[in-house]
């Protein structure tokens, strides 16, 4: 079979995933609404966007990173989407490195073992926005007013390795506190940039074995790393998986000082966490919200071919729990908030660290496939949830909460997403943080926004 018939099969190739093929940018904008006067800033999304079509077998998190943006002020918008221009992005196919299907390689003069994409999550640090890669790659700095790439971020060369993505900004000190993990070795890495873009700090952490982290906790104090029962091998390449499950390993989560020490470790039973809600102190706890996978109750559908069971991996249902662990006596305790299923959890990123009554996440639709059907506000502390549910047909982003100007409370400002419906057309929704009413406004877009990864809000941009 042709690759062109192959990936026919490929969900995240079509619809609602389908690359778009032009950087556009757009200043006069339809509204349906009224944009409010005191939304200052810009919400950007990441995600995959192949620049020309896959000649062999293809994961979603291979396509080509593409950021799209929004900016509001003084009532208005303008939009622009543009690649993040990574190394391989640049070889323009020359790159010897290929996708995640395949076996991992060696290149001269690089730290990755696959075409590195940073095509996963963004943060805003020092005044621009950092491109990262979920598989470990290398930062990439975007102009957060023109979405142009600046350069591969290696901190004046002293970056030792890689980043990984849902690496974290303090908005108190803003440092720049990261990750990185091996795919294939028994270590894990952490380390600090100061705001100033000085490596202040960078420390291995040794594992029992090599494990396939996603994402880390991170509070005043400290940093915490993830060692789940997930696995990266070849065996789960053939099988088209790309990861496996081991079931005889706990759950491990690794209190580490942010000024640098060893590692306090906490068992819990074993699961996996895709996403951290957020992490803070309290006491003598160190508290970690995250979003807990649960068993899916789908099968993967023939109909996907050999792209099956990656449909099944990706079909991302959590609950979300809270992990307390206690520094002095060495306990730890896991609670459920909540019994529904959603994921991609975002809070007001002036709080990252620090505790947080309210998140905001994703719900799935009740498909296979990575479709956001709506928004859920959570009051952390009681479980309590509000709903906004996008029309139907109509499928959202991961959100950014947008603080409003002169804000005093953690809730009080907006929720941006894209919106983007079956037949093609895309909105940016604004939407009251504190309701989740009906959208104060919606934007037309000048082209679709794929569904893709995740999202950032800067503010004053």
């Amino acid at each position: 079979m042709s690759a062109a018939a192959v990936n026919d099969q490929n969900p995240y190739l079509h619809g609602l995933y389908a690359p778009v093929e032009k950087e556009v940018a757009a200043d006069r904008l339809d509204v349906i609404g009224e944009i409010p006067r005191d939304l200052h800033g810009g919400y950007f999304r990441n995600g995959p966007n192949p620049r020309t079509p896959p000649t062999g077998m293809h994961h979603w998190f291979d396509g080509d990173g593409m950021i799209h943006g929004i900016w509001f002020e003084n009532g208005k918008a303008r939009y622009a989407n543009r690649y993040v221009a990574t190394q391989d992005f640049k070889a323009n196919g020359a790159s010897t490195l290929g996708g995640i299907f395949e076996l991992s390689q060696d290149a001269p003069g690089r730290t990755v073992h696959y075409r590195d994409t940073a095509n996963t999550d963004l943060v805003y640090y020092n005044g621009r926005l950092l491109a990262l890669w979920y598989i470990s790659g290398q930062p990439v700095a975007v102009d957060a007013s023109t979405l142009e790439t600046i350069r591969t971020e290696t901190f004046d060369g002293k970056l030792p390795n890689n980043v990984s993505a849902h690496s974290k900004v303090d908005p108190e000190t803003g440092e720049f506190v990261f990750f990185d993990y091996a795919l294939y070795e028994p270590k894990m890495w952490t380390g600090t940039v100061s705001a100033a873009g000085e490596l202040t700090r960078f420390q291995e952490i040794d594992l029992p074995g090599p494990r396939l982290p996603h994402d880390m906790g991170m509070t005043e104090n400290y940093v915490i790393l993830h060692d789940l029962p997930v696995v990266f091998t070849e065996q789960a390449i053939r099988n088209r998986m790309w990861q496996i499950h081991v079931a005889d390993q706990p759950t491990r989560f690794g209190v580490v000082p942010r000024a640098g020490g060893a590692p306090t470790w906490f068992e819990f039973p074993a699961c996996y966490v895709y996403h951290v809600i957020n992490a803070w102190e309290e006491g003598d706890e160190v508290v970690m919200a995250a979003c807990k996978m649960v068993p899916n109750g789908l099968r993967p559908d023939p109909k996907y071919g050999p792209y099956a069971a990656m449909a099944d991996v990706l079909a991302l249902r959590a609950q979300p729990f809270l992990w307390r662990m206690n520094m002095k006596t060495g306990a730890g305790r896991e609670e459920q908030i909540d019994d529904a299923l959603s994921e991609f959890p975002v809070v007001n990123a002036a709080l990252t660290g620090r505790k947080t009554k309210y998140s905001y996440h994703v719900i799935f639709d009740d498909c296979i496939e990575q479709r956001f059907s709506g928004l859920v506000k959570y009051d952390l502390e009681t479980g309590a949830a509000t709903r906004h549910d996008f029309p139907q047909g109509v499928f959202g982003s991961e959100p950014a909460f947008a603080p409003r100007l002169g804000a005093k409370d953690e809730d009080d400002g907006y929720l941006i997403t894209f919106a983007t419906d079956l037949d093609g057309a895309s909105e940016a929704h604004i939407i009251d943080a504190r309701t989740l009413s009906v959208p104060l406004a919606r934007i037309k877009l000048p082209q679709r926004v794929p569904a893709g990864f995740h999202g950032v809000w800067a503010q004053g941009v």
